[in-house]
């Protein structure tokens, strides 16, 4: 809720959404595969809904920043990314290589689901490409669910997307 609410704060046209299974969301998980079809429908109906949008971000938590990264991936026109306690741990992120966009990956130090150690594995290894910037930002005291840190994200999420809207205004 915090990522829609910040970019709603900043004129995007937004869409949020349960992957399947979740909360009142029809279907059943279906290990990422059906969750990045339904994220690229998604996408395919808000900008076909906002032909005139300047800029396409992804942004996710958790599973869903697995997911944003993969929907990243196959959109060479995503302009950046948001990924907070993204799953490398869990999940195989060698697809990101080479990584089409610039973005922040967002992890708190004590996260002990996602080691923040897992993270940065995946970051050094992005950092290493040319023309994209990997902003890797850890929150001191944090876990993986962000209990009592949740205006951290906030926060950060806010001036990382301030500073990159001052650079390229959507």
């Amino acid at each position: 809720v915090t990522l829609h609410q910040l970019f709603v704060q900043r004129g995007f046209a937004t869409l949020r959404y349960n992957s399947r299974g979740v909360g009142k969301s029809q279907g059943e998980f279906d290990s990422g595969i059906g969750e990045l079809a339904d994220a690229a429908t998604a996408l395919d109906w808000l900008q076909a809904n906002n032909p005139a949008a300047t800029q396409t971000w992804v942004a996710g938590y958790q599973f869903g920043a697995y997911i944003g990264m993969q929907l990243l991936m196959r959109r060479p026109e995503t302009d950046g990314f948001i990924s907070v306690s993204p799953p490398s741990n869990m999940y195989d992120f060698s697809f990101l290589a080479p990584c089409p966009a610039s973005g922040l990956f967002l992890h708190g130090t004590a996260d002990t689901v996602v080691p923040p150690v897992e993270v940065e594995r995946v970051v050094n290894k992005l950092r290493t490409q040319k023309g994209i910037v990997i902003d890797y930002e850890l929150e001191e005291g944090a876990s993986h669910f962000w209990q009592d840190h949740i205006d951290a994200v906030d926060r950060r999420v806010g001036a990382y997307l301030d500073k990159r809207l001052a650079e390229n205004p959507a």
